[in-house]
């Protein structure tokens, strides 16, 4: 087993959030789902990682119940489950060790914020020597507000605003960023056949 897939934050936290309407990909889990057994039909190790922020009483705080895998998806037995509490995978986790110790030198990256914690875990993992695939089409993001867009506003009046950035040039930006530098773009199709 020289590869690994790494599923990044499909977890249910993000469903509680006001944008989740919005989402790229309002089917992720089952995105994710296909990738995760046509990764363990090719022997590749699975690691699911969540994302917590512990006290913060929002949705990603563990006491609230939502840091969990969105229904839909279970980790088998030996893959392991990683929390983490920054964006990318590695620097709060063991992941580098974990892979490391496994002899696994390329991973594959889907999951969700495409464009902050996948982004950035694809970054770190080739600045680490890992040879990357990001799977855009198993990622999932939302619309991004313009930095001085109002706090607090509706979905309604951030969708409605020509200053949000909408879901699909964030995913844009994200392979434009990523490709030929720190990762090789791939389709959900072309890697479960």
């Amino acid at each position: 087993m020289s590869r690994a897939l790494l599923v990044i934050d499909v977890q249910e936290s993000f469903r509680r959030l006001p944008l989740w309407p919005a989402v790229s990909a309002p089917d992720i889990a089952a995105r994710t789902a296909r990738l995760a057994d046509a990764a363990r039909d090719a022997g590749d190790l699975v690691v699911w990682v969540l994302h917590a922020e512990h006290g913060s009483g929002g949705p990603f705080d563990p006491a609230g119940g939502h840091v969990r895998l969105m229904e839909g998806l279970r980790a088998r037995d030996g893959e392991p489950v990683l929390t983490k509490t920054s964006r990318n995978a590695f620097t709060t986790t063991n992941l580098q060790q974990l892979l490391t110790a496994r002899g696994i030198g390329e991973v594959t990256v889907c999951g969700i914020q495409t464009e902050q914690c996948c982004e950035t875990t694809a970054r770190l993992a080739a600045d680490l020597g890992l040879t990357v695939t990001f799977v855009t089409d198993a990622t999932a993001t939302f619309p991004i507000p313009h930095r001085d867009a109002p706090a607090g506003r509706s979905l309604a009046d951030t969708l409605a605003d020509p200053a949000t950035l909408p879901a699909d040039q964030v995913i844009a930006r994200t392979e434009y960023a990523l490709a030929g530098r720190f990762a090789t773009i791939a389709t959900l199709a072309s890697l479960t056949g």
